[in-house]
């Protein structure tokens, strides 16, 4: 039983890990639950600045609706099959005082500038997405 708590001790320690000033690893967790593998942990940590770059440039809180997905949680949500968040490359996310619109827009300067890195940029009506693929792609789901 003791060890089990220490388990899980060094478990919820490892979540609130800060992986930059503003972002801890939990606010990249599975929703499902599901341990992060440790490849996936390393994408993340790299996406955790590219996120941090944005948080400071509006100098406003930065919401993570959506980050790694497990393969199960990913299917469940009818996430696409090759979903960056599989990698722990994406985040779906709002900026506080920021509309949608917006913050693609700030993503796409910022990217422009070589101040995040390129990927993704999806514009949906209450969140923007952003991934780092490596290529440029862009998306419209607004309705």
């Amino acid at each position: 039983m003791q060890e089990k708590n220490q388990l899980e001790l060094k478990e919820e320690k490892r979540k609130m890990t800060k992986l930059t000033k503003n972002f801890n690893l939990s606010e990249f967790e599975s929703k499902d639950g599901s341990k992060m593998p440790e490849d996936v942990l390393e994408n993340v940590k790299v996406h955790a600045y590219n996120l941090q770059t944005i948080r400071d440039f509006c100098n406003a809180t930065v919401t993570i609706n959506s980050a790694y997905r497990s393969p199960t949680h990913n299917k469940n949500i009818g996430g696409a099959s090759k979903s960056q968040h599989l990698t722990g490359n994406a985040t779906d996310i709002t900026v506080k005082g920021f509309s949608p619109d917006q913050v693609a827009d700030i993503i796409e300067g910022l990217i422009r500038i070589d101040a995040i890195e390129e990927g993704g940029v999806g514009r949906y009506n209450t969140f923007t997405h952003y991934d780092r693929r490596g290529y440029k792609a862009r998306w419209d789901n607004r309705s």
